[in-house]
């Protein structure tokens, strides 16, 4: 591949390459640049771009811009390897965040700096509810959108390289998780029990199940003898599609290790009876029958409950009760905070939760393990005082191990 330096102005180069020849027609194919300098930095341009050429990895310079881009990025790979809910936060993160700051950038010339610059501008930048300043968790997801936009313009050849990758987004406040007490679930339960939503609630804190698996969740995948549950599916819905006419989808778990099977307490496995019954008599009245197929937790009607009602009705509860900033999916931390608490391993905890490693539960529940650690450490010492080893034994047997260490050291040999 050749490729030469013409000299347009003072400080001012071109600097042309050859690319090929046109598949087509067989014409012989050039590129263009323009290199502001000296002509040392117009002949390192050059020998960097013929250098791209040679190991394959040139990019045609292309007039798309970043916004142009994520748009073709969210019609195409988006909406067919992701939810529509996935989508629709994508799109509001592009839409509010992303295109008004660099949406006219060209997308071949993106910098790492830029994109620096940009996390900086976020940070400082005020929520569209006016409430503050955007968190350090909304930059970081621009962040990971973005590189996963950029990945994939490298894969199609837009791009040389991902400069997401070369960036540092802001760290994420650490903030305590929020859990019910274990002397509030009682309590919770009563409220819960003057609600249409008491099984779906009792599911969620019994099981650790996401919202959108429960609300997946079917007849067919319940076995009441067991007695035990398949989570098999997730709910997903886009909230203003769903308001509108009802559109939801039903999809693959959010991983593999989220496909399984729960053990259910005694205590859920009466609640679903009793929640069965009752729906087999309003189908019955209706004058049709329960199937497997039909969803557990559901309308009259046979369609799922609206995630978001089921949301703010337990928003509502945890208001009444004076326990503000307690999400629904904060159901699931109790449980699993509470299971660790009761003594059972981490790993049965990471298999009911569906994580795809015991390391994701022990980071994300480390706040359980100092209390776990010191009623382990008094396990052990109740464990051997049932096996005889009182704590006066013990102390006699380390006081004659330094009786005896004492005589080996002070042991001279004779001299001859």
């Amino acid at each position: 591949m050749r490729g030469h330096i013409r000299q347009r102005t003072k400080g001012s180069w071109s600097i042309v390459i050859d690319v090929g020849r046109d598949s087509s027609t067989g014409k012989r194919r050039q590129q263009w640049y323009t290199v502001k300098g000296t002509k040392k930095d117009a002949e390192k341009a050059l020998r960097d771009r013929l250098h791209e050429v040679e190991t394959g990895n040139y990019v045609k310079p292309t007039r798309l811009t970043l916004g142009d881009w994520l748009k073709e990025w969210l019609e195409g790979y988006v909406e067919a390897n992701c939810s529509p809910r996935t989508k629709s936060s994508y799109e509001m993160i592009v839409r509010r965040h992303i295109v008004p700051d660099l949406g006219a950038t060209q997308l071949g010339q993106l910098e790492p700096r830029q994109l620096q610059a940009f996390y900086s501008r976020q940070r400082t930048k005020r929520r569209a509810d006016g409430k503050g300043q955007l968190s350090a968790r909304t930059v970081r997801y621009c962040h990971s959108l973005l590189s996963e936009a950029l990945g994939h313009a490298v894969k199609m050849g837009l791009l040389t390289r991902n400069v997401a990758l070369a960036t540092d987004p802001p760290r994420i406040e650490y903030k305590p998780m929020a859990t019910l007490a274990q002397e509030d679930i009682e309590r919770f339960l009563a409220a819960a029990g003057e609600t249409p939503y008491y099984p779906f609630f009792y599911t969620l804190l019994y099981t650790g199940m996401r919202r959108g698996e429960a609300l997946a969740l079917r007849w067919k995948n319940v076995d009441l003898g067991l007695p035990s549950l398949s989570v098999l599916a997730c709910l997903s819905v886009v909230e203003t599609a769903y308001k509108l006419n009802e559109t939801y989808v039903i999809k693959e778990p959010k991983t593999a290790h989220s496909r399984r099977q729960i053990a259910l307490p005694p205590s859920l496995a009466l609640v679903l009876r009793a929640h069965k019954e009752e729906r087999e008599a309003q189908q019955a009245a209706l004058g049709g029958r329960l199937s497997g197929d039909d969803f557990v937790f559901a309308h009259v009607d046979g369609t799922p409950l609206d995630p978001s009602t089921v949301s703010h009705a337990f928003s509502n509860l945890m208001r009444k009760m004076g326990r503000t900033g307690i999400r629904l999916h904060d159901l699931r931390h109790t449980h699993a905070t509470l299971m660790l608490k009761a003594g059972v391993h981490p790993k049965v905890v990471s298999e009911r939760l569906g994580h795809s490693s015991i390391r994701i539960t022990l980071d994300t529940y480390s706040h359980v393990l100092p209390g776990i650690q010191e009623a382990a450490a008094q396990r052990f010492d109740d464990f051997l005082t049932c096996r005889g080893v009182e704590a006066e034994d013990v102390s006699k047997m380390l006081a004659g191990e330094r009786e005896v260490n004492v005589g080996v050291r002070g042991f001279e040999p004779p001299t001859t």
